[in-house]
């Protein structure tokens, strides 16, 4: 896209200091940057990839070891404030992530990844606005001349990588004002972050207390009136639930609903069933009352009503809801490696799911359990909606504050 071809807009929502000021500049990348080529050499540095929807990680951390090898000494130089750009595409940005290094001071970045500093007469935290809205990909669409590569990298030039156009506020004051405000919104939303986190781990330690542990037969935190109620059951899971998977129907592709009906994944809820499908089979569970859709990384969570389910979970039903609410809290505290079938991408088949050992006291006390865990779902499930909501208004912002890839092309 050349700049002849960019029609300059202003946003539609602009701050009302600004709103006389002029239209915004049509900038490239190359224009308000500057490359950054300086290689690790002997330094000592972590070395780094980007993770699609969080940024920067250390390799040690997405591939549980550093893979960088006799390549390492080629490694970009890579400063707090910095910017870098994997090629991999990924769901959320299919011609690949910008992200700014905010997590280390410095860092090794593969030499594979294209990095690159704002001049300072730019304010850098401004352009992270278009990054996060993919406006950068929707433009390289044109430069990438074939598929990924053997080694997952989509094939652009540098050069070509430049050229995406930014359009720019005039003013240095405007940009910063708009960074600014994306920087308050970020700050509430960790900050909301922190107390989700906080009531989480309240959970997980209230529940490796309430369950017992290290062959025991009895809990380390036991209600009052329970405390000479003697020993905890252990039972399979197979004969304290029953399993539900040879009643799912597989539901042929002209009589897919979509609309308000969830479908479940074996990582939790998909999507709302729309236009189109994630698997190759999608299967109907109408079963009246509780259910569990049981799955690998973490195990539970509930179901109720009709539901679309593939074929990568497991569904269980329960005779009382107090003891599915207890298992779905045990399985998701547990380690369950020795369970696990498959190398690259391990599962949970029914032979093994229902033979794993879930410890039970009688019923009352299970509902007293019970009711303790869902009073803490309660403040953690409007704490959930809450860093739910200030991200999605945050979204909002992005796509008003900033002018659309079709309006700058219009």
């Amino acid at each position: 896209m050349s700049k002849s071809e960019v029609k300059v807009l202003v946003p539609k929502l602009r701050f009302p200091e600004f709103r006389n000021a002029q239209n915004w500049n049509p900038l490239t990348l190359g224009e308000v940057s500057d490359r950054i080529t300086e290689k690790v050499g002997e330094r000592q540095l972590t070395t780094v990839s980007i993770t699609a929807g969080k940024g920067f990680v250390s390799q040690a951390e997405k591939f549980s070891r550093d893979i960088s090898g006799k390549q390492y000494k080629n490694y970009i130089a890579l400063k707090k404030g910095e910017f870098s750009y994997n090629k991999g595409n990924s769901k959320t940005f299919p011609q690949g992530a910008i992200y700014k290094l905010h997590e280390f001071d410095e860092v090794a970045a593969p030499n594979a990844f294209i990095s690159f500093r704002f001049k300072d007469e730019y304010v850098a935290d401004f352009y992270k606005g278009y990054f996060e809205n993919n406006f950068h990909g929707r433009q390289l669409l044109r430069y990438i001349t074939s598929g990924a590569r053997s080694d997952g990298l989509l094939n652009i030039n540098p050069n070509d990588f430049f050229k995406i156009i930014l359009p720019t506020p005039v003013d240095k004051i405007e940009q910063q004002k708009i960074a600014d405000c994306l920087s308050s919104i970020d700050e509430l939303i960790e900050a909301e972050g922190e107390k989700l986190d906080e009531l989480k781990a309240h959970k997980k330690g209230l529940i490796q207390q309430l369950f017992p542990s290290d062959g025991k037969a009895v809990p380390k935190l036991r209600f009052p009136e329970f405390h000479n109620q003697g020993e905890w059951k252990t039972k399979p899971l197979d004969k304290i639930a029953e399993n539900l998977n040879s009643k799912r129907v597989p539901i042929t592709k002209k009589d897919r609903i979509k609309g308000s009906i969830p479908y479940y994944g074996a990582s939790g809820v998909i999507d709302y069933v729309k236009d189109y499908i994630f698997d190759d089979e999608l299967l109907c569970i109408s079963e009246d009352g509780a259910n569990l859709v049981a799955r690998t990384y973490p195990i539970a969570f509930s179901i109720k009503g009709k539901a679309w389910v593939n074929n990568h979970a497991h569904v269980l039903r329960f005779e009382n809801a107090c003891t599915q609410v207890i298992v779905e809290s045990y399985l998701n505290s547990i380690s369950l490696e020795d369970y696990l079938t498959g190398m690259a991408q391990p599962k949970l088949n029914r032979a093994k799911l229902n033979v794993i050992p879930i410890p039970l006291p009688d019923l009352n006390e299970q509902q007293k359990v019970a009711d303790l865990l869902l009073s803490i779902d309660e403040l953690i499930r409007p704490q959930i909606q809450k860093v739910n909501y200030l991200k999605l208004h945050r979204k909002g912002l992005i796509q008003n504050l900033f002018p659309s890839l079709e309006e700058v092309e219009g």
